[in-house]
């Protein structure tokens, strides 16, 4: 169960989160969404006979890998982890009269995936939905791709968690009203709670699933994260 994923999560979560389902996971820098994100789905997929994929914009899978580890967080072997450094490169360097559609690329990523694995790929996560928007030369019709590519993630039964950035203490600058197209909203934030900054967590909605909207702290234990109580204001 993914409520299960991370210590401390169930004091959220009442009932799992169960698929189809798209998910955004916003806050700052800094705010640990990536880590989080991949905690969530490591573990879970650590304790299953399903598979997921990781799609990275932001880094390097090798990077990305060795700050997971750094932090104590769980590696899956069924977690498959995907990055377009080389395709981003290739892309800045050869002139082409069409520009590269991203969007396009990421779907037929994920279709290799689902046609590969079957029904036993299940979870899907891309980091993040602001590089990809800073990779793609034609934002024209977003609300529309994006309202597809959701149902695309919808239609293959996917569990997906979409991260995009978010100014602290201020709204995601949705450029295809992804808030209103995603079935829930899970915010990480920076708080100064007694004169010391905390991390904390909020899930502002989730479709179908019983939760609290209370800010609790989350941390970085010597065994990963951890979430802890309600924020103390």
């Amino acid at each position: 169960m993914f409520k299960n994923s991370i210590q401390g999560l169930e004091k959220i979560f009442r009932t799992d989160i169960e698929s189809p389902k798209v998910v955004l996971v916003t806050g700052p820098p800094g705010s640990l969404k990536t880590s989080f994100t991949y905690s969530l789905i490591s573990t879970y997929l650590e304790k299953t006979n399903e598979c997921g994929l990781y799609v990275t914009l932001e880094e390097s899978a090798e990077s990305h890998m060795r700050n997971m580890r750094s932090l104590g967080i769980k590696i899956a072997s069924n977690l498959e982890i995907s990055d377009f450094t080389d395709l981003r490169e290739l892309d800045e360097v050869i002139e082409s009269e069409a520009p590269t559609d991203y969007l396009h690329f990421v779907e037929q990523v994920i279709e290799y995936s689902k046609k590969k694995h079957q029904d036993r790929f299940t979870v899907f996560a891309l980091d993040s939905l602001g590089a990809l928007y800073s990779l793609m030369d034609d934002m024209r019709g977003m609300r529309k791709k994006m309202f597809y590519f959701f149902k695309t993630l919808r239609d293959l039964n996917l569990i997906s968690f979409i991260i995009m950035e978010r100014s602290q203490g201020g709204s995601v600058d949705f450029v295809g009203n992804e808030v209103f197209l995603a079935d829930g909203i899970i915010e990480l934030g920076l708080d100064r709670t007694r004169g010391k900054l905390a991390r904390f967590i909020r899930v502002e909605k989730m479709r179908a699933c019983e939760h609290s909207m209370e800010k609790h702290t989350i941390e970085i234990g010597s065994n990963g994260l951890m979430v802890l109580g309600p924020t103390l204001s």
